[in-house]
């Protein structure tokens, strides 16, 4: 049995959560991570399932995997390891860090993200070839 897909849940309008769904894209050989921005109502739902603030937070990865939330960067270790050979050997790298370290990693770069990689006026369009990728 195949495991449930992954849902990477990202900001759409920051240029760093943009750039990380164009890195997953074409390394997800599978095809098994969707995407949906965490402005849509399904992101909002997630957002409150994971116990974050459904009006803001949207500085927070979160990936669903079944009934499994992961936020900040145990959401990212987690696409990391979904992706495979190279790339999961980042998570367990990574998972050797204590979750604080990680966490407070993450949030410094999250604190930053839009004045070092920009914001976009709206939320990511998938191309017509990633619109199946894409979950509303």
């Amino acid at each position: 049995m195949d495991p449930p897909p992954t849902i990477v849940y990202f900001d759409g309008v920051c240029g760093l959560c943009n750039r990380l769904v164009d890195f997953i894209l074409p390394r997800d050989r599978r095809k098994r991570i969707l995407f949906s921005p965490l402005q849509s109502a399904r992101g909002e739902a997630i957002r409150r399932r994971a116990g974050l603030s459904p009006a803001a937070d949207l500085d927070t990865v979160v990936v669903e995997e079944g009934e499994r939330i992961y936020v900040r960067s145990a959401g990212v270790l987690r696409v990391l390891r979904r992706l495979g050979p190279p790339w999961s050997l980042l998570y367990y790298a990574g998972i050797a860090l204590p979750r604080p370290v990680r966490d407070a990693l993450y949030r410094f770069v999250a604190r930053r993200r839009y004045r070092w990689f920009g914001k976009r006026s709206e939320c990511r369009a998938p191309t017509p070839a990633e619109r199946a990728r894409f979950v509303e």
